[in-house]
C-alpha cells in the first residue's frame, strides 16, 4: 500500500549528527520544512556510500528550496559513526553534512514499507514529506540499483512548484522554469500543442 497523500509515519530514533554526535530526532521536528527521507540497505557497503555521498554533494540544493536531507539504515548508531569516520579511501562517507539515523530494530523501515522480506536490510526507498507530514511522493530501488539524486532535486521542485501555484500541474520531465499547464482538458490540449 502506498503512503503517497497520507500522513508520513512518525518516528524517533538516534541519529549521527554533521558534528559526530548522537541525538534523538524525530519526524515532527521538522515539521513546517520538506524532508527527503532516504533508506539505503547497509553502512560499509558498495552502492550505498555513492549515494550517501551524492545526496551530500547536494545538500545545499535541499537547503536552498526548504528541505532537509536525512539517511536511514538497520544499522546502530556506533555503526554509522564508525563508517562517518572512515575517509573515503577506505570505503568510508567521511564526514557528511546531515543526519544518518540508526533503525537498528527496523521499525522506521517497517512503517515505510521498505524492509526487505525476511527483515535484513531497506531497499532504497526516497520520500519526499511535505510540510505538513505528508508523503508527496515515493520511489523505491532494488537492492543494486543506485538513484538519482537529481532527480529526486527535480521532484522536489515539482511538489513545491504545485504547492505554491495549485491551479498548475508539473506535466513528465518538468524543470524549475519550464512550462506547467492547467489540469483541464482545454489546458492539456494548449501544453501539448505547444510542444515540439
Amino acid at each position: 500500500m502506498s503512503l503517497v497523500q497520507k500522513q508520513a509515519p512518525a518516528f524517533k530514533a538516534t541519529a549521527v549528527m554533521p558534528n559526530n554526535e548522537f541525538q534523538d530526532v524525530s519526524l515532527e521536528q521538522y515539521r513546517g520544512k520538506y524532508v527527503v527521507l532516504f533508506f539505503y540497505p547497509l553502512d560499509f557497503t558498495f552502492v550505498c556510500p555513492t549515494e550517501i555521498l551524492a545526496f551530500d554533494k547536494h545538500v545545499k540544493d535541499f537547503e536552498k528550496r526548504g528541505a532537509v536531507v536525512l539517511g536511514c539504515s538497520v544499522d546502530s548508531k556506533h555503526t554509522h559513526y564508525a563508517w562517518r569516520n572512515t575517509t573515503k579511501d577506505k570505503g568510508g562517507i567521511g564526514g557528511i553534512s546531515y543526519p544518518l539515523i540508526a533503525d537498528l530494530n527496523k521499525n522506521i523501515a517497517r512503517d515505510y514499507g521498505v524492509l526487505v522480506d525476511g527483515g535484513d536490510v531497506a531497499l532504497r526507498g526516497t520520500f519526499i514529506i511535505d510540510k505538513k507530514g505528508v508523503v508527496r511522493t515515493a520511489h523505491v530501488n532494488d537492492l543494486p540499483i543506485g538513484r538519482s539524486v537529481t532527480e529526486t532535486l527535480r521532484t522536489l521542485d515539482a511538489v513545491k512548484f504545485v504547492d505554491e501555484h495549485g491551479d498548475q500541474v508539473c506535466p513528465a520531465e518538468w524543470h524549475e522554469g519550464e512550462k506547467t499547464m492547467n489540469p483541464t482538458a482545454t489546458g492539456v490540449a494548449s501544453y501539448l500543442s505547444s510542444q515540439k
